[in-house]
């Protein structure tokens, strides 16, 4: 095999082989795309008809399920270099199932074969079962297989569980067949987000990433920052930013943009436990943050119900309080450090570097155009796809090239055919709690512990999202408690948008968080730094998104709802908490400087993060109303000074 061609092939994360496998993955991509465009833009190609939709679903899952056991092999040991004949095999079976699915997918419909089918059809159904829990093991890991396993058989017991998840009960025929013919299931709300409106972003975040986006956006972030006091730092924010929200992938995003920057960081005398927490931080908040976001955001959209744009516009105000956090903590720790940043002749020019890379911002625009000001949730992806391809090709002087393009179409296919074995297993989450009906006993049963004290009801509601976050993706904890705990926090009144993003925030936390903390974990290798003080590290880091949830739950203004005057107001105060609490977590605040040295000036610290959280809680929180936070945040951020100023002067 050709040079570039292995370049290509170390591209992937996957195995992916020269040759048959190849050319397989190659030709189901370009249909799958090309399914998925046809789909969504069939009222200008006239094509004279409709696909039913389970007839598009079990077609999208025929091209996109089997691919997994050609990309990911069994197990550690299994060969990675050429795909082995039972991965062949279960590559053939799982084609075949699907096609079996997608044939009959009239008469599943008419016939109600989720409740009655087929001697054949169970059989069927089975195998379907089988193959998706083992899909989801190859792309999720033993915690999904465990989960998604033991839960799609909770019916088979539902009713001899405990009171608060008790249920329907159903013999094994009759749970499998729900889950793999129903529209409830397999089927269900992940597989259509995934289909209607995940699809089209991945394919956009995969041009970005394999036409050299990723590199430009993190020259930019150098060009724009790399000199300044604690440079290298502040470029991992902007770049983990950028690129964790079009991957969606907090781990990816680590290993990817971790890998430059964390080296870069060590280099200015960062040491290596900051530097591993800035980047996981900012490869959480990354996912969090808009336009595109990571799949739960996707699969939020589709079980609200509403447009993609609203998901969106609601992050943005937390996500940018998130990030102001994690520049000004930087800031505070290098100007405490009094760590430079790189040397000029290290750093690109702004515009040389904006030239050459123009196209990229500029697709982005257009989605984010297309996105909010026209509406067009499901296009915008591909028309910003189809803006960047086309100027990426008007900006290169030579041709593209077979190996280039096939790098891209197998980047694609592998964050399309990954998502996708993650996300099916999780349909039988959500299949098991459909069918034995445990979600009104569960909401009925959180109400009567919780009484009407909202606050308890979101202590418990964190916790829950947190330890389902531990073991699950993302976007999976979110459909659970999406179905179980937010149905819960709506009917005590607290507005639909702000529960399904306090589920969502809370489910990213564990990225960061003892004692599982995989993102900084991650990002701890490659600092060469202990694992656990790079976890810790980047939860004061991340100390902000722990706290603004519970804010935009008393009041949606910083999810961008309601008055304009009171939604800027709301994030003025946000915004100047969030200053002092970075200045008391660092030990440096701006306009005033070093806050003492050692024990002497905890208590100066402590109280000035008190006083930052109490300005940033908006009016309501704990019963706190009109102008009383910011008069007792007045007061304990001036006994905070002081405080720090004794501190300061004993330590001198």
């Amino acid at each position: 095999m050709a040079r570039d061609e292995q370049e290509t092939d170390r591209a992937t994360h996957g195995r992916i082989t020269p040759g048959l496998a190849t050319a397989v993955v190659v030709v189901i991509t370009v249909a799958a795309i090309s399914l998925s465009v046809v789909r969504l833009f069939h009222p200008y190609v006239k094509l004279g008809g409709l696909l039913e939709a389970t007839h598009f679903f079990y077609l999208l899952s025929m091209l996109m399920l089997p691919p997994i056991f050609l990309f990911l092999p069994a197990n550690k040991r299994a060969p990675r270099d050429r795909v082995p004949w039972y991965d062949r095999l279960l590559f053939g079976l799982c084609f075949a199932c699907m096609f079996y699915y997608l044939w009959n997918a009239h008469p599943i419909h008419v016939e109600g074969w989720e409740f009655d089918p087929p001697a054949t059809a169970l059989g069927a159904a089975i195998l379907g079962w089988l193959l998706l829990l083992e899909i989801g093991r190859r792309a999720g890991g033993i915690p999904i297989l465990l989960i998604a396993g033991v839960t799609s058989l909770y019916p088979l017991v539902a009713d001899d569980m405990p009171a608060l998840i008790d249920g329907q009960t159903y013999d094994f025929a009759g749970a499998v067949s729900f889950h793999i013919y129903s529209v409830e299931s397999f089927l269900g709300p992940t597989l259509q987000a995934y289909a209607e409106l995940a699809f089209g972003y991945l394919i956009f975040g995969a041009a970005l990433q394999y036409s050299g986006g990723g590199q430009f956006f993190l020259d930019l972030a150098y060009a724009l920052l790399g000199k300044v006091r604690g440079g290298p730092a502040k470029v991992a924010v902007v770049a983990s930013g950028l690129m964790g929200s079009m991957s969606g992938s907090v781990v990816s995003n680590v290993l990817t943009t971790g890998a430059v920057t964390v080296p870069v960081m060590r280099r200015t005398g960062i040491r290596g436990t900051y530097a591993g927490g800035v980047e996981a931080a900012a490869s959480t908040g990354g996912v969090l943050m808009p336009p595109v976001m990571g799949a739960a955001a996707f699969v939020m959209a589709s079980v609200m119900g509403v447009p993609y744009g609203e998901i969106a516009l609601a992050a943005a105000i937390p996500s940018l309080l998130f990030f102001f956090g994690l520049f000004v903590q930087i800031d505070s720790y290098t100007a405490r450090h009094k760590l430079p940043g790189l040397a000029p002749e290290l750093v690109p020019d702004f515009r040389p570097t904006l030239r050459a890379g123009w196209h990229y911002p500029l697709s982005l625009i257009v989605l984010v155009t297309l996105l909010l000001v026209a509406g067009w949730q499901q296009a915008a992806p591909y028309w910003a796809t189809l803006v960047l391809l086309a100027s990426h090709a008007l900006t290169r002087r030579t041709g593209v090239r077979w190996p280039e393009a096939r790098r891209f179409i197998l980047g694609t296919a592998e964050q399309l055919v990954t998502l996708a074995g993650l996300l099916a297993p999780v349909g039988l989450i959500i299949g098991a709690l459909m069918m034995t009906g445990m979600v009104g006993n569960f909401t009925y049963d959180m109400l009567s512990v919780a009484g009407d004290d909202v606050l308890i009801l979101l202590v418990l509601g964190a916790v829950t999202s947190f330890v389902l976050g531990i073991g699950m993706t993302v976007a999976a904890a979110y459909l659970f408690l999406a179905i179980t705990l937010a149905p819960t926090l709506i009917a005590v009144g607290i507005e639909p948008m702000a529960a399904h993003m306090f589920i969502l925030y809370w489910g990213m936390l564990s990225y960061i968080t003892p004692p599982v903390a995989i993102g900084a974990f991650a990002a701890a290798g490659l600092a060469q730094a202990p694992p656990m003080r790079t976890a810790l590290e980047a939860m004061r880091l991340g100390t902000v998104i722990y706290f603004i949830p519970f804010f935009f739950v008393f009041n949606p203004a910083l999810l961008a709802m309601g008055r304009i005057e009171e939604i800027m107001l709301v994030t003025i105060m946000a915004a100047g908490g969030v200053l002092v609490v970075a200045g008391g977590l660092q030990g440096y605040l701006v306009f005033f400087g070093v806050l003492g040295e050692g024990l002497r000036a905890l208590p100066g610290r402590v109280t000035l993060v008190a006083a930052g959280l109490t300005l940033m809680a908006p009016p309501g929180t704990l019963g706190m109303k009109g102008w009383l936070p910011p008069a007792i945040a007045l007061a304990l951020f001036l006994a905070g000074l002081q405080l720090c100023h004794l501190a300061r002067r004993a330590s001198r």
